[in-house]
């Protein structure tokens, strides 16, 4: 893995330099626009939406905030070089708090950090009181021009980044739907509570698969092969249960009926 990010751990008075590794990526089937008549590869193009050139080089572009509608104010790279915060070359921890605090909807990506020569020791130190302590280490980042919230954790032998939305980037849940004040019997919350406890197991990721993108890669390989890509057949429609006990009941003997046959 290729490092995108060094710096530095800053906790309490010990400075821990760490390099910064991506520790998801996505993988996706990703697909290309050709001309249809002729079957050339389609490009974006960089074209400039007042004198229509196109094909700018990098040389041509600057950037540029707008800071009202149609009116922007145009930035160097030297200029955003000059734009540094504490948090430009450390990972500022600021508090540490348990992590049954954090809402998950706050999480957003997940980094590796691995210590340089020199902070091995610290690394490994940093490492074993916070898994000890069973809580998150709270801290501030900046990556890629844009300063960050974030928390250590420990995963394995490795101390994992996990940087956060900040408070205003989180959406209001406002839908009139969910503010009724809906009545449920008590009948029918113990059938769901009985559903739930039925569908309880230890999570294991290793028994997902993205069968999506596995039969989107079928169909590539259908096509290679020179293939048509066939429609498979429609599986037997469900009879739909509008009554909601009547479907909890349902739900519940399909759980007892699937564990009875060992599947």
């Amino acid at each position: 893995m290729q490092a995108i990010w060094r710096g530095a751990i800053n906790f309490g008075l010990i400075s821990i330099p760490v390099r910064l590794f991506s520790a998801t990526e996505e993988k996706s089937l990703r697909f290309n626009l050709l001309h249809k008549e002729d079957g050339g590869r389609i490009r974006n193009n960089r074209t400039c939406t007042v004198c229509g050139t196109t094909d700018l080089g990098k040389d041509d572009l600057v950037r540029a905030f707008e800071y009202e509608k149609g009116a922007y104010v145009q930035l160097s790279d030297e200029e955003l070089a000059n734009v540094q915060t504490e948090t430009s070359h450390t990972v500022e921890v600021v508090h540490f708090t348990a992590s049954e605090q954090i809402d998950p909807i706050y999480y957003q990506r997940s980094y590796y950090l691995a210590p340089d020569e020199l902070g091995i020791k610290a690394y490994a130190l940093l490492r074993k009181a916070l898994a000890k302590s069973d809580r998150v280490a709270v801290a501030k980042v900046a990556i890629r021009d844009k300063e960050r919230l974030g928390t250590l954790r420990v995963r394995g032998n490795t101390l994992v980044l996990e940087t956060l939305y900040w408070p205003d980037e989180i959406r209001e849940a406002r839908f009139a739907e969910v503010e009724r004040d809906v009545e449920t019997s008590e009948s029918d919350y113990k059938m769901a509570s009985m559903l739930i406890d039925s569908l309880t197991e230890d999570f294991d990721p290793s028994q997902y698969r993205d069968t999506y993108r596995d039969a989107l890669m079928a169909a590539v390989n259908e096509k290679i092969e020179g293939r048509e890509v066939m429609a498979p057949e429609a599986p037997e429609e469900m009879p739909q249960v509008v009554d909601l006990t009547e479907a909890l009941k349902r739900s519940l003997e399909e759980v007892k009926a699937r564990k009875a046959s060992g599947e």
